[in-house]
């Protein structure tokens, strides 16, 4: 079961690598808000062609927990792709991969203030391990170029995309029994639900682009792979292993961002890149070896 879970969450991490990629990419083809509800209107679309028949099953829970399931769609969905794709309107890909590395700390936190769930001392250290390595990533080899990054509001967007993000994760210990399908079918549908006022909000300030052609394939990208595939994974990757220690591989995400870069827009590998996803896979790996046996 183990390692099914790193298999989950490791592709988890790619597809959202790839989704902060794609993110920096739409800009100027097509806009935050309108990015955000097409992804989940093409999700739900999808969720309706293959899913129904598993959801008239669970119908009777879903109708038990229909606002815990919409609230999982409204904040874990829709708010924090929403306040992503504006961040990077505003600040750079190296400040949001920063960023977006203090999650699982903020679930370390979350878990010990809500339930007295401490870290263990191994996954401190495997945090501290893969956050250099994401350091590393972000300033390129050369950590003291750190020093000159600039924050702005967009940096204050990503900030609270994290602690969403982080309870959201947490918040999963609560989730209803039911099967994934049904599970993440209830919440997409939150999730459109909730996007459409951010959207009508985008065209009332004149903000709204309507997806061109390289609009339209980073919007179906979006729908299939982080929308659905990496929340299904995510969800079963948490059950299985618990929200501390999936939390790390949170911090691969950045390194698969990066790779993806080289492969997608030409840039170009080196030395660094390596050395950062030896210190993050080793961090997570440093974090698992020394967990509980029981666990």
């Amino acid at each position: 079961m183990t390692s099914k879970a790193y298999l989950y969450l490791c592709v988890t991490a790619l597809f959202w690598g790839a989704n902060s990629v794609a993110g920096k990419l739409a800009v100027g083809h097509v806009s935050p808000m309108m990015l955000t509800t097409l992804r989940w209107l093409i999700a739900l679309c999808v969720i309706l062609a293959f899913m129904m028949p598993q959801v008239r099953r669970d119908w009777q829970k879903i109708k038990a927990h229909w606002l815990q399931l919409l609230l999982y769609g409204a904040f874990g969905f829709t708010l924090f792709n929403a306040l992503l794709y504006s961040a990077l309107k505003h600040t750079s890909a190296i400040n949001a991969v920063i960023e977006q590395a203090g999650i699982p700390m903020l679930i370390f936190v979350f878990n010990f203030v809500l339930f007295r769930i401490p870290a263990l001392p191994a996954q401190i250290v495997g945090f501290s391990v893969t956050l250099i390595g994401v350091l590393v990533t972000a300033a390129h080899g050369d950590l003291t170029s750190l020093m000159e990054l600039e924050f702005n509001f967009g940096d204050m967007l990503m900030m609270f995309a994290c602690i969403v993000y982080a309870a959201y994760t947490v918040s999963l210990r609560w989730k209803p029994v039911m099967h994934w399908q049904s599970f993440i079918a209830a919440p997409v549908f939150g999730a459109l639900v909730s996007s459409l006022p951010l959207l009508w909000w985008e065209a009332s300030i004149g903000q709204m682009i309507v997806p061109d052609t390289t609009g339209w394939i980073i919007v179906l990208y979006a729908a299939i792979f982080p929308s659905l595939m990496s929340q299904v994974l995510w969800v079963r990757g948490v059950e299985m292993i618990g929200p501390n220690r999936a939390g790390l591989f949170i911090n691969a995400i950045p390194v698969f961002g990066t790779l993806l870069s080289v492969l997608l827009i030409g840039e170009t590998m080196q030395m660094f890149h390596l050395v950062a996803m030896f210190l993050v896979l080793g961090g997570i790996a440093i974090a698992e070896w020394g967990r509980p046996k029981q666990n």
